[in-house]
């Protein structure tokens, strides 16, 4: 609501005036130069409304073929409007090539000066517009940086290659263009100070500017291909290059010399020969040509009366002579000047305080456009830092990404962080996919949606690594327990191994003491044995001695693996400690990056919505632009086919089944859009062709079933409005129904049935036998006629005699003559339709024919119908002026009518026809002598009323004056009485006419073939005598669409 009663909204009207002004003076048939204060505010005007609309509007409606200079003038302030109007102009430009081609093609087929110069200006239009369409880059003015230069040329090779090609392209376009306007100028031996070579050398100063950028920009390519393939490769390349740099150097040279670019332009100077591209040093000594554009000094605006002096010559001339006169002979009057003189010095000194002011404000608008350019530069300086700061926090990205990372590498361990890595990369994935369907859209998001997925495969990986160390752990650990297990076993099973040695040691010591004991006792018996006693007991003291040695070794050896078995044990607990921190850390990094996966989606989600609302803001303006076009004049003129318009309504409600189908999807994941968006593009531009063609279709059929018909297109496109409203609507857009239009789509499908044409009441399969019988019944009828005139012949020469005799017996004997040619002709027309039959049936039966050409086979069974029925009217008509029961004028209408029945037959008959066929020439002589007796039946009915009606002497001789001036009244009033009447009659007869036309078109189709039209008779064989409701409906011909070479002439024409 704000953006409607905002100032721009109200300058916008003023604006379209002042454009509209701007354009039809700067567009003109006057031979002079385009002013630059009218493209300028036609180039305002563009950045106004933000494209070139008004322009084109207004432009499409200037009568360019009819002038040259006009087109010339119109091409000028096109390719200025391309280079400095808004970036949207060259899109609005693209809708109407077709116009700017036909344009120079028409001009190009003529022999005139400028229409030549219009045809290649118009080349150089197209092939602009489609360069820039096809590289974004550069913009229409050509003036770009070298390093967007080497961005769109890329890095490969081809499409450097082929880059280079289309800017030659380009450059032999503008170079034809300059070198055509300098031929005609040397031909014409004109000047650059005429206005006729002014008007044909300012659209060169556009020229100069593309050539100067197109030039730099070639050299630039031409050296990074030399950088790229070898030369030989290049020599294409480089001789057109040498071609192109002569031209435009011989260009600049002759430009420059030119009185008229030198206040206007500052042309650059190229170099005496073109660089050395197989030297790549050579780009160091290339200088990019710089074309400067002085400041333009304001022009003189129209001049305007500010005082008017009703005598005496201009303000001008006067003054000198005043002076002069002064200098010579002396002020007059002696010394006193008048009040003219005091009035000029006045204007003199307001003109001086006004120069004054004028160069203040120059000096003033100079500080400012300093100002200016101060700010641009302290802006650009701002915008380049915000640049830097966007890189480093790019890095920092990118460093904080590889952080979260390697933070990762580590995050999962056991069964619960295999678990959570599972379901991360079936997040990732999941949202991979949803990335994958939008990336077109969201190529940055899709960019960085990729590098986290790199990041996370990189994770992946590390977090195998760390896994698999985890499990190398783990496999120590089990190694080391393992170990300390079997050394506690081998420690248990050495000490159950010295127990049981000391337990045996000591059973032997007791052995031993007893024997000792023994041996003492017996010592004392035997002392021979003393010393093996002796040395004995010092043999078992050793080995006492060396097991308590082997003791206390397997003591130690326990200990050590004791102490081992601590320190394994407490290195693990600190590993346990250290992965369960790390396992924290991770599941903090993990939910922060749920976190962030979760604003991603509500981001994906947030931009979905913003895609469809756009796309049903779009779908909104194109059903209100076909909703307007109901109501517009100029579509008055359109008309469509019911048939048209029921398929498209058809397949609008295929749309909305489509539509709903696409919004339940969209329900089911608000992530993915693409669905609802196609089937609503699809189903906006149905329902507006629908709403279009059924409006243009209104336009032929009849007023009620119209009004009902743009009723329902209305309402149509209400609903339809109003659903795309729902559509814009976060809140409602669950809740949309689309039902809301399929009523109104059945109602115009349903009107479009209705407006159909309805053919005979015939099925297929009987129109072969129809056509037969109508014909024998056709026959029947006229040898009937044949017969009842021979009877009505004899009853006349035995009722009458003399003169009424004689009128009767000629007009009997025509009417006998024209059933006889009648006959001739239906007899001629029946062979000539079995042969079309055998000739175009084949392998297929009659009846198939006659089902398949169903249309054909209608028109012969209508136009059969009206001969039949015509021979029977002309009967009874002669029989009723034979009885002096009828009038004459009615045997002449007959006769005009069985006339025109026998062409439709003959029409009828040649649709199909052969013609070459010699049965097609009997019947079109058949019909020329049908006509020629029709004619003799007019002839002869015309000449026996003339001789039977009595004629009354006028004998005025025994009247006075007054009754004479009484008889005049009287006779005047009968007159105008009579011409009322003749009038009204002549409306009743349009009526009818009209009504009979109607009826016709009721019941024939549009599509069928040009001369037959289907009757609305019954099924039923023609009697004798058939009712006046069987007339068949024959539309009529104009006297001037009648073909003799069809043997068909005007009955009506005829006058004896």
């Amino acid at each position: 609501m704000e953006a409607r009663f905002s100032p721009i909204n109200q300058i916008l009207p003023w604006c379209r005036q002042d454009l509209a002004i701007s354009i039809s003076k700067a567009i003109n048939t006057q031979e002079a130069p385009v002013k630059e204060k009218h493209a300028r505010r036609i180039i305002l005007g563009t950045h106004h409304e933000k494209g070139a609309f008004t322009f084109w509007s207004y432009a499409i409606g200037l009568p360019l073929p009819s002038s040259s200079i006009l087109s010339w003038k119109f091409c000028h302030v096109l390719h200025k409007v391309l280079r400095d109007g808004h970036p949207n102009v060259l899109h609005d430009c693209q809708r109407y090539r077709s116009n700017i081609r036909e344009i120079g093609d028409l001009w190009g087929h003529l022999h005139d000066r400028y229409g030549q110069l219009v045809n290649v200006y118009t080349k150089l239009l197209l092939t602009k517009i489609s360069f820039h369409l096809k590289h974004p880059q550069f913009p229409a003015g050509l003036e770009v940086t070298d390093e967007v230069l080497e961005k769109a040329a890329g890095t490969d090779v081809n499409n450097i290659f082929q880059l280079t090609v289309e800017m030659f392209d380009y450059m032999d376009c503008e170079l034809k263009l300059s070198e055509s306007v300098f031929r005609q100028l040397n031909t014409a031996i004109a000047v650059s100070q005429m206005s006729s070579g002014q008007c044909r050398l300012a659209p060169l100063i556009q020229v100069i500017q593309d050539c100067s950028h197109l030039y730099h920009y070639t050299v630039k390519l031409l050296f990074k291909l030399h950088s790229c393939l070898p030369a030989d490769t290049l020599q294409g390349h480089r001789d057109r290059f040498h071609e192109q740099f002569h031209s435009l150097r011989n260009f600049f040279r002759r430009a420059s010399d030119m009185l008229y670019f030198k206040r206007l332009i500052q042309i650059p100077r190229l170099p005496e020969g073109p660089p050395n591209f197989l030297r790549a040093s050579a780009l160091a000594e290339h200088i990019k040509p710089v074309v400067v554009i002085p400041e333009e000094a304001p022009e003189d605006e129209e001049p305007e009366n500010l005082i008017e002096i009703s005598t005496g010559p201009p303000a001008g001339e006067p003054v000198v002579v005043a002076d002069l006169f002064d200098q010579t002979f002396g002020p007059p009057n002696g010394s006193v000047k008048d009040d003219r003189d005091l009035q000029i010095e006045s204007l003199k000194r307001e003109v001086e305080m006004l120069r004054s002011e004028l160069e203040k404000i120059k000096l003033e608008a100079q500080r400012y456009i300093a100002q200016l350019k101060s700010q641009v530069n302290a802006l650009e300086g701002e915008l380049e830092e915000q640049r830097k700061q966007k890189q480093k926090a790019l890095v920092d990205n990118e460093q904080l990404r590889h952080e979260l990372a390697q933070l990762r590498a580590a995050q999962l361990e056991g069964e619960r962080s295999q678990g959570l890595r599972e379901e991360a990369e079936r997040k990732a994935s999941a949202t991979e996919a949803r990335y994958n369907k939008l990336k077109e859209k969201h190529s940055e998001l899709v960019h960085v949606h990729a590098e986290l997925l790199r990041k996370n495969a990189d994770t992946a990986k590390q977090l195998t690594v760390t896994q698999q160390s985890q499990e190398e752990v783990a496999r120590v650990k089990e190694q080391l327990a393992f170990q300390v297990e079997q050394v506690k076993r081998e420690s248990e099973l050495k000490l159950e191994e010295q127990s049981d040695q000391l337990e045996k040691l000591k059973r032997e010591l007791e052995a031993k003491a007893g024997e000792l004991a023994r041996a003492q006792e017996a010592l004392s018996h035997t002392e021979q044995s003393k010393s093996e006693l002796s040395s004995r007991l010092d043999t078992l003291s050793a080995e006492k001695d060396a097991l308590s040695g082997a003791v206390r070794q397997r003591e130690a050896d326990l200990l050590a693996a004791q102490s081992l078995v601590r320190e394994t044990e407490a290195a693990l607990s600190r590993e346990q400690q250290r992965s369960s921190q790390e396992q924290g850390e991770l599941q903090g990094q993990l939910a922060e990056r749920e976190s962030q996966e979760q604003g991603l989606r509500q981001r994906l989600l947030d931009e979905q919505f913003a895609v469809l609302r756009g796309a049903a803001a779009e779908a909104a303006g194109i059903l209100q632009d076909a909703v307007s076009k109901l109501d517009d004049p100029l579509h008055l003129r359109c008309t469509s086919s019911p048939d048209y318009l029921v398929s498209r309504a058809q397949e609008a409600l295929d749309a909305v089944s489509t539509l709903e189908e696409g919004h339940a999807q969209y329900l089911t994941s608000l992530a993915d859009a693409s669905a609802l968006v196609a089937a609503l593009t699809r189903f906006s531009h149905l329902a507006a062709d629908t709403i279009i063609n059924g409006g243009a279709t209104s336009h032929l059929a009849p007023t009620d079933p119209a009004d009902r018909l743009i009723d329902t297109c209305r309402e149509c496109g209400a609903r339809a409005l109003e659903l795309m409203g729902q559509l814009q609507d976060q809140q409602a857009l669950r809740h949309m129904q689309a039902s809301l239009v399929r009523t109104p789509l059945q109602g115009i499908l349903q009107l479009g049935q209705e407006l159909k044409p309805k053919s005979l009441d015939v099925r297929q399969e009987e129109l072969g036998a129809m056509v037969d019988k109508e014909m024998a019944a056709t026959s029947a009828a006229i040898e009937d006629a044949v017969q009842r005139i021979e009877d009505m012949m004899n009853q006349a020469r035995h009722a009458s005699s003399g003169l009424k005799l004689e009128v009767n017996e000629r007009i009997l004997n025509s009417c006998t003559d024209l059933m006889k040619a009648i006959r001739l002709l239906v007899t001629t027309s029946t062979s000539l339709q079995k042969e079309i039959v055998e000739s175009g049936r084949g392998a297929a039966t009659q009846q198939e024919f006659y089902a398949k050409n169903s249309r054909w086979t209608e028109g012969l069974i209508s136009a059969s119908k009206a001969v039949g029925w015509g021979a029977t009217q002309l009967v009874e008509a002669a029989d009723k002026v034979v009885l002096h029961t009828g009038k004459y004028e009615e045997l002449i209408v007959c006769s005009h009518e069985i006339a025109a029945s026998t062409a439709q037959l003959v029409a009828a008959s040649k649709v199909k026809a052969n013609k070459h066929s010699p049965h097609l020439s009997r019947l079109q002589e058949c019909s020329r002598t049908v006509n020629e007796r029709a004619a003799n039946v007019v002839a002869s009915t015309k000449s026996g009323q003339e001789q039977i009606e009595d004629r009354d002497t006028m004998d005025f001789s025994g009247l006075s004056l007054i009754k004479l001036k009484k008889q005049e009244m009287e006779t005047q009033v009968r007159v105008l009485e009579l011409e009322k009447t003749l009038e009204a009659e002549r409306m009743r007869l349009g009526e009818l006419r009209k009504q009979h036309y109607v009826l016709a078109g009721a019941s024939g189709s549009p599509g069928e073939e040009a001369a037959i039209r289907p009757s609305t008779a019954p099924r039923s064989v023609t009697t004798k005598k058939p009712p006046l409701a069987q007339k068949p409906s024959v539309a009529p011909r104009q006297d001037h669409q009648l073909d003799k070479k069809d043997g068909i002439y005007p009955a009506q024409l005829v006058n004896y």
